[in-house]
């Protein structure tokens, strides 16, 4: 069996499950609902406070679905229950950021602010403080969402290995390069 699909998600005491006839599933929550289409071989049933995913065979569509749904389930049941957050930083000389609402301008380096329109499911915040990166949290229940408006983000300056400049993530590692040596043959 998958490693991963066998794996019974333990529902915490707020957070209901309920499947619909044509086998989606929603999960309601303190945060708020998420609702996911499962595919019709995969079974779902509630025991002892644990929903368990179970494959009709051992096909491999089977066996790939049942670990996939089994992960998504498990995150919507977290994002329901306590949320996601991520941190970015934006470094670079003059590099700024800031936010209205759901709208965030970024200064990066262009001739141009950019501004992007995050969507209403994520809330953003910015900080700029004196003697460290600007920074960019963003918080939401869908981490499907989440990880798509970062890696948009991310997206209008990637983080380049000479002079560590771009927007990355909190506690990322770039992997530095050495630039080119002035002198030539000898």
């Amino acid at each position: 069996m998958s490693r991963i699909g066998k794996l019974p998600i333990s529902l915490p005491t707020k957070v209901d499950i309920s499947v619909a006839s044509d086998n989606t599933i929603t999960v309601k929550g303190p945060k708020g609902a998420l609702s996911q289409k499962v595919d019709a071989d995969i079974t779902m049933a509630v025991e002892d406070g644990k929903l368990v995913v179970t494959r009709p065979t051992d096909q491999k569509r089977h066996r790939a679905m049942h670990g996939l749904y089994r992960a998504l389930i498990n995150n919507m049941v977290v994002g329901v229950s306590e949320g996601y957050t991520r941190e970015m930083e934006v470094i670079g000389v003059g590099y700024r950021v800031e936010n209205a609402g759901n709208l965030l301008t970024l200064t990066i380096g262009y001739s141009h602010p950019v501004i992007f329109a995050i969507p209403s499911e994520i809330k953003v915040t910015t900080a700029m403080e004196k003697g460290s990166a600007p920074l960019i949290r963003l918080e939401g229940i869908d981490k499907e969402l989440l990880g798509q408006v970062c890696a948009k983000i991310r997206s209008f300056r990637k983080p380049e290995p000479y002079k560590g400049k771009g927007i990355m993530f909190k506690g990322e590692i770039i992997r530095r390069k050495a630039g080119k040596t002035a002198g030539g043959k000898k």
